[in-house]
Formats: structure tokens, sequence, C-alpha cells
């Protein structure tokens, strides 16, 4: 394998556009050419840079051998369009790349993209408010006491709990530049951990964000083919092919992926951990906690449909030129994960995605057991805690000795100190020795 390993951090998406970049200008060959009666120096033709990227690509451990021709060839096209490379008349941007004898060149220097900086301004005003007690710019806080846990702190509970766990799985100490917590809904989180059918799909409350009928219909007569018809259509030959089409251009019309557009970094770096198939699962796990209810749904009953067209030895070939396999990964895989920055690496990451998650989609959608229990100790914790401050009369009936109190809520066993030694005590003093003198 070649090039630098991308692990986890933040920008990864621009770290692996610059590196791919860097590692394409560095070791693609360079040789004279004759076009329009006239020779042209350190070209190459459209054919030779698939020919090499593809293979280097296939070569890069951030990417594997999955990479299709075809997928490189889509990459060319945005490395003209953003002007990496450019015909050897200096046309960029508007041209299509054309993999062919057509030459191209490099420019002088092939556009890199930039990371986004932290204004000094902002995290000096972050560091006053965060010590403006100790400055002494506002007033002491007092403290609330609640009866209750709100719902509005359940949700804030599960949020926050949620994002420190993935930033423990990615082993990351910081997820600045790779997700923003504005972004992240408590309420989806509690909908999606506890709003779900006995299959551990989503259930939505409001029936007019779900998918169409007929789209769930399409999906279930193909899952069940060849008995999923409920409609009782004729089957005509090359039926299922129809309903395939029915079912993926419904999912290339959303305007957004279902990973959505602002978790897109988070599974970047989700790609970094498939070698480890626990870390990579538990990390999908939490990731999708964060989705939409809508989105994990539809993400759900797509992926499932994908396993199942994949292993159903019944249904007929969707193709005549291509694997069942690789359509269903090439068809649905830009609906799934999308980069909002059209000059991405996004073909490449979701196809190697998809196919992981299509494998392993049905431990991909459990809540973690450990954050699950660490959120109800958390909620248990802070009950008892409230009921404490608010009714310290009936607290004090329910426990009026230390023992029963013990018996309910065990306290940590504080270490054994052993006693001073009474011989210890009855050493005599160390005499006073003067080792500098103050006399002139």
């Amino acid at each position: 394998m070649d090039g630098e390993v991308i692990g986890p951090g933040p920008y990864r998406a621009t770290k692996l556009w610059n590196e791919t970049i860097k590692l394409f200008r560095g070791g693609m060959p360079l040789r004279r050419h004759w076009a329009n009666f006239r020779y042209y120096d350190w070209s190459f033709t459209g054919s030779e840079a698939v020919d090499y990227l593809h293979e280097l690509l296939r070569r890069n451990h951030n990417f594997g051998p999955e990479v299709t021709r075809y997928q490189t060839l889509q990459l060319l096209r945005k490395f003209l369009k953003a002007h990496v490379i450019e015909d050897i008349k200096g046309h960029h941007g508007t041209e299509d790349f054309q993999d062919s004898g057509h030459l191209y060149r490099f420019p002088t220097l092939s556009p890199l993209k930039s990371f986004p900086t932290r204004s000094l301004l902002k995290d000096s005003n972050l560091w006053n408010k965060r010590h403006s007690v100790a400055i002494g710019d506002v007033h002491e806080c007092k403290l609330i006491r609640r009866k209750e846990i709100t719902a509005k702190q359940v949700d804030h509970i599960w949020k926050s709990m949620t994002v420190a766990h993935l930033k423990r799985v990615l082993g990351l100490i910081s997820l600045d530049g790779v997700l923003n917590p504005t972004h992240v809904g408590g309420k989806h989180v509690v909908h999606n951990v506890f709003h779900v059918n006995k299959s551990g799909i989503v259930v939505l409350e409001n029936k007019a964000d779900d998918m169409p009928y007929w789209v769930v219909s399409a999906m279930r007569c193909l899952a069940n083919w060849p008995n999923g018809n409920d409609s009782k259509q004729p089957v005509y030959l090359g039926f299922e092919r129809d309903v395939l089409k029915t079912v993926g251009d419904y999912f290339q019309r959303l305007k957004e992926p279902l990973l959505t557009f602002h978790l897109y970094e988070v599974f970047v770096n989700i790609l970094s951990l498939l070698q480890e198939q626990e870390v990579a699962t538990e990390a999908l796990q939490v990731s999708c906690l964060l989705l939409p209810p809508p989105n994990r749904r539809r993400l759900q009953l797509l992926l499932r449909l994908m396993a199942r067209v994949c292993q159903n030895p019944h249904l007929p070939p969707l193709n005549d030129s291509v694997a069942t396999r690789t359509l269903m990964v090439q068809m649905f895989s830009h609906c799934v994960l999308r980069s909002a920055d059209e000059m991405d690496l996004d073909e490449l990451l979701a196809t190697k995605l998809v196919t992981f998650m299509m494998e392993h989609h049905n431990a991909i959608f459990q809540v973690p057991s450990k954050l699950r229990h660490q959120v109800n100790e958390h909620l248990s914790h802070l009950r008892r805690t409230q009921f404490q401050r608010s009714y310290p009369e009936v607290y004090h009936k329910r426990f009026p000795t230390e023992e029963s109190r013990a018996a309910v809520i065990p306290e940590k066993t504080s270490r054994f100190k052993p006693p001073l030694s009474f011989f210890n005590l009855k050493k005599p003093l160390q005499p006073f020795q003067r080792s500098w003198s103050f006399r002139a």
C-alpha cells in the first residue's frame, strides 16, 4: 500500500483530497506527445491518467482495491473542474474529462484545500467567559433545585453523553473539525433509542415524514422476492428491474444524503477504523443515533433491502453486465454518503462505507449497551440527588439512619488507615542543628 495513512481527526476529507493530489502530481508519468501537428512536453493522455490514478487508489490504504475505473474517471473530472489538471490548451472547469487520447497536463500549481482557521478573538472571548467568575465580571451562580428531571434535561444528557462516547470510540481528544455539537439534536437521539418496533426500526410520530407508500411497497416486493408482490400486479419479464429503478429514483432525488451533510466528517473518520470491525461497528452505532429519525428509518430499510437482494438466490440478475452486489453499492452509495462540497472524494469513500454498513446492518442499528448503562446510571444519580435536596424531610423519614441509607445507596468504602504506633510517638525529638549563623 502506498501513501500516508490518514487516521481519525479533524478535516479528514480535506486531508485525503490534498494527499491524493500530491501523490497524483508526484507520480504521474509525463512525456512528450504529438498532437495538432506539434509536440507537447510534460503531458499525458486521459487514458494514461485513468490507468495510473486507478492503480494508485487501489494500492492506497485509505481507499483499497474496491475502487473501480468508473470512480477514478469521476474523480479526474472533478480534478479538471477544480484546475488540478488542465488540457494542453489551458482549458479547465467547463470541459469534460475524456478517457481517451486527449492530452492533459498539470498547471504550475494544483490548488490544495485550506483548513478552516479558528479566530483568536473568539477563543479569547471564550476564555474570558469560562474564567469570568475568577476575574469577577459576573455574579456568583445560584443553585437551582428542581423537583423532577425534565424531558429537556434528559435530551441534553443523552446528547452530551452520546457525543462524548463517540469521541472516545474515535480516539480523539476533541471533535473540533469533525462534529459541530449545535447540529446534534438531543430529541433525535432519544427518539432513535426508544421509539422503535420489534425489529429495531425507528417508528415515526408524524407519518408525513415517512417514505411514500409506493416506495415502501416496491422495497418490500424486492426484499421478499418472489413472494413480496402485495399489490398482485402482473409480473412480466424485467419486472424486478423496473421495481429497482423505482426505488433508486426515489433515493437519488433526495436533496440531502441519508447520513446528512453535517455528519459527513464523522463518517469519513469512521472509514479509517473499518479494519477493526468491533470498533468501527460501535462507532457507527453511536453516529447513527445522531441522525434525524426519518433519515435513520430510511437508512435502515435501504440497507436491509440491499442485503436481502444480494443474498436472494431466487432473484433474477438485475443487470446484464454488473453483478447484483456491485450494482446495489453503485446505485445507492451516493444517496447514503455525500459531501456538500462538489470537490471531494465522496464517491470513493461512500462505496467503502456503504459496503461495510450493508454487511453489518443488523449490528449497526443497535444501541451500545455501555452507553445506555452510563446514561441510566447518570439519570438515577441525578434523581436521587434532586429528591434529597427537594424533600429533605421525606428523605430523612425514608432513611432515618445511616444503616438504612447505606442498604439502598451503597457508598464507596474508605481505605483503612493504620493507627499511629505508640512507640513512634515515644521517640525523642532530634536535636536541632544550626547549619548557618547570622552572627557577624
